[in-house]
């Protein structure tokens, strides 16, 4: 099995959805190979490997824009949008430590959606619309939020995992699961028992998901 395992947290060590996500990887590693099967990670730290921001040249590489270049720049942009598409296409399960950060994902990781969003390889224009090629895979989503956004008034403000599953919905990636942690910047009592809780749902989190 194959693990592409994501972090976009600018908090370094302090970061909640960073600690989630290594905790996921670790419990699927865990029980894979109790189920026997062999678990090989790939890890890249959007913040410490940042992804160039998406122009013209760039998209250029895997979109008919017309913005032809031969700069060696543009060229090695090219070689990571390839790269990242591939290890996207590669894998059976994507992990993604993905706090919310002014209600919607951090740019970092919007940098690397926006360079796997690929046509021919992620999706497919037909004549009944866009329809997504990456549909085996599955993705589990470590969420991290400072205030309460799953019920509630800030609800319609949700456009952070909300945003991530119709991402991948669009590429064909239907499988995706969230292990969530809020509240994170109401004081530490809600914020350690929130993610007191979501660490305990680890484990069944991902036995459900690979169950389902």
């Amino acid at each position: 099995m194959q693990v592409l395992h994501l972090d976009s947290s600018i908090s370094g060590d302090a970061s909640v959805s960073r600690a989630m996500s290594a905790a996921i990887v670790a419990e699927i590693t865990r029980q894979r190979t109790l189920a026997g099967d062999m678990v090989h990670v790939t890890q890249r730290d959007l913040v410490a490997q940042p992804v160039a921001h998406l122009d013209g040249p760039i998209a250029a590489g895997f979109r008919p824009l017309g913005h032809a270049s031969s700069d060696d720049t543009v060229a090695r942009e090219h070689a990571i949008s390839e790269q990242l598409v591939t290890q996207l296409l590669a894998s059976d399960v994507i992990v993604i430590g993905a706090p919310m950060y002014n209600f919607s994902v951090a740019s970092q990781l919007k940098a690397w959606m926006d360079r796997v969003a690929q046509p021919g390889r992620t999706f497919e224009y037909t004549a009944q619309g866009p329809a997504g090629l990456a549909g085996e895979r599955s993705v589990i989503i470590a969420s991290a939020r400072g205030g309460l956004y799953s019920s509630g008034p800030a609800a319609a403000m949700d456009f952070h995992e909300a945003y991530l599953k119709a991402f991948f919905g669009f590429l064909g990636i239907g499988h995706v699961s969230v292990v969530r942690a809020e509240l994170l910047s109401k004081g530490e009592t809600l914020k350690n028992e929130s993610i007191s809780h979501a660490t305990a749902s680890i484990a069944g989190a991902v036995q459900d998901h690979f169950r389902n």
